[in-house]
């Protein structure tokens, strides 16, 4: 298959799953399986850390308004009754805190225990019936939550703590985490949605960005030990077909992420919790059989 065409469906795949709560990382990992690309190419590894960047540059462009917004009104908010500790910016930025710490000491550990296929599986069928439990859990209840510019302190360290699991499990999707966490804490719908795409923006930057320089980092490594096979080697074609998944991935998260705003309000997360727990069955059963563990 042509590398461009390749570049095109991967572009596809991160926009759509980026931002649903579903799992990128076990989308990703199955259609690299699918279309045959080596796992432990350096190209192809760097390739999908890159065009993660469109999705971001999607998500920042649609909240730009927002955060402008709550830029000009820190850090009273827009009602007078925030501070700088339970401003919007200032919560994001400590449920950010709260996942960064423990997520960096253990990503080692999950890297090499739970980067299979099966292990992400398993994480997709809980992630699944814990969505689906805590959509129909809350339902019940009044919120008491309605707006990010309500929420409190303690509502935002246990969002970022929860976090944590999506970069500990791969296949748990960080916005699974954080939605159904939003929602425990007693957000409404939109509001954990809202939190968690804001949540979304320091993280994916700063796990992107980490990610891209340990590649750079073993590149340079395996180049000075005379590994050449291990290096990153970059020519025009594959200039293109980076930039080609990038800028697919970015058109295609500012579709999902619009449509996905209004989809909850009136349909919530259930559907997504099926999908994840049909898909995590298919992969435990049959998964290894057409695409290998």
């Amino acid at each position: 298959m042509s590398p461009y065409i390749l570049s095109i469906l991967l572009g596809i795949v991160e926009g759509l799953t980026e931002f649903l709560p579903v799992s990128s990382t076990a989308h990703l990992r199955i259609a690299e399986a699918f279309m045959k690309i080596p796992l432990d190419d350096p190209y192809w590894m760097m390739y999908t850390i890159v065009i993660q960047v469109g999705a971001i540059f999607a998500l920042c462009l649609l909240f730009l308004e927002r955060i402008l917004n709550f830029m000009r009104t820190f850090p009273a908010g827009e009602r007078g009754d925030r501070n700088w500790l339970t401003h919007p910016i200032s919560l994001t930025l400590i449920a950010f805190a709260c996942t960064s710490a423990p997520a960096l000491l253990l990503r080692k550990w999950s890297e090499k225990n739970l980067g299979s296929l099966n292990a992400m599986a398993l994480a997709l069928v809980l992630g699944g019936v814990i969505m689906w439990i805590v959509d129909v859990w809350s339902t019940r209840y009044e919120p008491s939550t309605t707006h990010v510019e309500e929420m409190s302190l303690p509502q935002a360290v246990w969002i970022g703590i929860c976090q944590t699991l999506s970069a500990i499990f791969p296949g748990t999707s960080r916005s699974m985490s954080t939605i159904a966490a939003g929602q425990i804490a007693g957000l409404d719908r939109p509001s954990a949605l809202e939190f968690s795409f804001l949540l979304s923006i320091p993280t994916m930057i700063a796990a992107t960005g980490w990610d891209l320089l340990k590649e750079i980092h073993v590149s340079k490594a395996a180049g000075a030990a005379g590994l050449a096979s291990a290096q990153v080697v970059m020519n025009q074609e594959r200039w293109i077909v980076l930039i080609i998944g990038t800028v697919v991935s970015f058109i295609v998260a500012l579709g999902v992420v619009e449509w996905f705003l209004h989809w909850v309000r009136k349909h919530g997360f259930v559907p997504f919790a099926i999908y994840r727990i049909l898909l995590g069955g298919w992969l435990l059963f049959w998964g290894a059989k057409y695409i290998g563990g």
